[in-house]
């Protein structure tokens, strides 16, 4: 499996989510799996998402496609994505 990881500031949470809720890449049609949102409790002026792929090639389409989105929308502040691999998980 392939995540897609995103992190940037929000200037207004509720926007940003109302955006994401919106889902203008088809995140389905797209090949997303699943996501994650996070925020860091000491930072909740951030976001982290992590989409889920199982393929490589959809994963970067996606961050070609992100990058595009992000020259055209406010809600986001110096939005940055890498593409990262499962390589182990575990749960207790």
């Amino acid at each position: 499996m392939y995540v897609v990881r995103i992190e940037h500031a929000v200037p207004e949470y509720e926007a940003w989510k109302e955006a994401f809720d919106g889902d203008p890449l088809g995140r389905s049609a797209s090949g997303v799996r699943g996501y994650r949102i996070m925020r860091p409790v000491s930072d909740p002026g951030r976001v982290m998402i992590d989409l889920e792929f199982d393929d490589v090639e959809r994963a970067e389409a996606m961050v070609t496609r992100l990058r595009e989105l992000w020259t055209r929308v406010t809600v986001a502040v110096d939005p940055q994505a890498e593409i990262t691999e499962v390589t182990d998980t575990g749960r207790y």
